[in-house]
């Protein structure tokens, strides 16, 4: 049995969301829109193709959306480059383990490619994975396990022997829906949020061998 890890990114890896917030910000008042009372909240995790039009209602044109799209990822990039960037607790002595191990890992996000890139050569950890699977791979935003399930087959591995690691209930449920286990990591969201976990942890720091060894384990039987 060939196991694997599927990291998702944003409140896994690192914790940007105030750079994601801010940039929507700054693009509301380039375009001289308004943002609703709680928008971010509601969409953070989500891809910006469903967001600009269902969450902000600014557009249905799919042109306007992509541009949009694009200009709110490259400002988030200029905020970004301006930010100490640094890997969530535990994230790297994690990554460390698994490698150790010789379980291939890889990466499945709604993030946008660039984003990814930028952030791992400024944190210097690209090495720690085998695939990176990013929006502009998928069609299908989270709860489906798109993502998931093309991170599994970059890492060779059956999905039913993968581990999701998430922050988000619709990651968690993408994750079961392609028969996979999740662990909930409660950095962006309350731990009550991620009930739906096979096991929820505040921090990577907080898993030890033998519960990484028991999550392995249980890939083996029906995922949850």
């Amino acid at each position: 049995m060939r196991t694997g890890v599927i990291f998702d990114w944003d409140g896994i890896i690192i914790d940007s969301s105030q750079c994601h917030e801010k940039s929507w910000d700054v693009l509301a008042t380039e375009e001289g829109l308004s943002l609703p009372t709680g928008h971010f909240q509601k969409s953070f995790g989500m891809r910006n193709e469903m967001i600009i039009p269902q969450i902000l209602h600014w557009t249905n044109d799919p042109g306007e959306i992509n541009r949009l799209s694009l200009r709110k990822e490259a400002l988030y990039r200029e905020i970004m480059m301006k930010e100490e960037l640094s890997p969530l607790p535990g994230v790297v002595e994690f990554l460390a383990v698994l490698k150790d191990l010789n379980i291939p890992c890889a990466i499945g996000t709604s993030t946008h490619r660039l984003n990814i890139q930028v952030a791992l050569q400024q944190l210097g950890i690209g090495d720690f994975f085998d695939a990176i699977v990013c929006g502009e791979d998928v069609a299908e935003g989270k709860p489906s396990p798109q993502v998931f399930l093309i991170a599994a087959g970059r890492i060779k591995c059956n999905p039913r022997h993968c581990v999701v690691f998430e922050d988000a209930p619709a990651g968690i449920a993408a994750a079961h829906n392609g028969g996979m286990k999740a662990v909930g990591v409660a950095t962006t969201r309350p731990a009550s949020m991620l009930k739906d976990a096979d096991i929820v942890v505040q921090s990577l720091d907080e898993l030890n061998y033998t519960m990484l060894k028991e999550l392995f384990c249980s890939t083996e039987g029906p995922a949850a």
